[in-house]
């Protein structure tokens, strides 16, 4: 088995070593050629069919572990499904592909793979018709597709883009104060990236029935109040947390698109939002790492 995995962010540099960790041949395909130690490096345009198809040849699947900057997620991330489609039809290889929790909006709680598609802004919109065009050529035969959905991450290699990532950890452990978008005292589902990693590659070797959505069990689903609180507890910091104004958010999001678009899908973080994992680990046998075991590395991280 060799792979093909598109992105080398947070998801897709842990997805590539834990391939590379299991004796598997990857190459990592991104615009600037990114390196991940162990791996084959390539340049190129996700969106560019007849480049991926030059990747893909000879690889048994493609994890596709990019994504394009939010406010531009309805422009380019069609033209990177057509030619993830037209490279597995052309190569023969198998599609996974990394989602999010985004497609099914207000859900009732706990969502699990089975919970109905109800968007509910516009980055939910397009990660449904993502799906929807996976399913639909595997359920003609033109491909093998499966997608695995994770609510928002944490753990070592997490950046300041990740709701649990930076903007998180430094200020609370530097005994400052962090604050969050939403209210940070509602209970949400954390996956940790090295279990969003096992999942990925759990499910690239399924032996059933493809088309079909995988949920990454989550590590914990404490709020961000509760997290901080133990932070503060085991590692001996006097951090805290607040939740950003929603007048604040909407307002700088008049001006800067990427952040118009968090406002957008705030929503996950003003009510409860979790997630249920239990027929894929049921089905593919994964498990989410101990919570405080990935809370000590993720710190860790943080405090190199």
């Amino acid at each position: 088995m060799s792979v093909l995995v598109l992105g080398a962010g947070a998801v897709g540099s842990t997805t590539t070593r834990a391939f590379l960790d299991r004796g598997l041949d990857v190459l990592v395909a991104t615009r600037s050629a990114t390196a991940v130690p162990g791996a084959a490096a390539v340049g190129l345009d996700a969106g560019d069919a007849d480049a991926l198809t030059r990747a893909a040849t000879g690889r048994s699947t493609i994890v596709v572990c990019t994504n394009p900057p939010y406010h531009r997620w309805r422009i380019e991330w069609p033209p990177i499904v057509d030619a993830v489609l037209r490279a597995a039809r052309t190569t023969g290889a198998d599609i996974v592909m990394m989602g999010t929790l985004y497609s099914y909006g207000r859900a009732t709680m706990p969502m699990t793979e089975h919970s109905p598609e109800e968007p509910a802004e516009s980055k939910g919109e397009v990660r449904r018709d993502i799906w929807s065009a996976f399913r639909s050529a595997t359920e003609r035969g033109d491909v093998r597709a499966v997608e695995v959905r994770a609510s928002d991450y944490f753990g070592p290699g997490a950046g300041a883009e990740a709701h649990l990532g930076t903007r998180f950890f430094d200020p609370i452990l530097a005994g400052k104060r962090s604050t969050a978008i939403g209210d940070p005292s509602l209970m949400h589902s954390w996956a940790y990236l090295p279990d969003i990693a096992s999942t990925l590659v759990a499910a690239s070797g399924f032996p059933g029935d493809w088309r079909r959505i995988w949920h990454v069990p989550a590590a914990t689903t404490l709020s961000r109040t509760e997290i901080c609180e133990q932070v503060n507890d085991r590692y001996g910091v006097r951090g805290s947390i607040s939740g950003l104004p929603d007048w604040l958010l909407r307002g700088v999001g008049v001006f800067n698109p990427v952040l118009r678009e968090v406002a957008a899908s705030s929503y996950q973080f003003r009510m409860p939002f979790f997630s249920d994992a239990a027929e894929t680990e049921r089905e593919l046998g994964v498990r989410a790492t101990d919570w405080d075991a990935a809370l000590d590395a993720t710190v860790a991280f943080y405090r190199a």
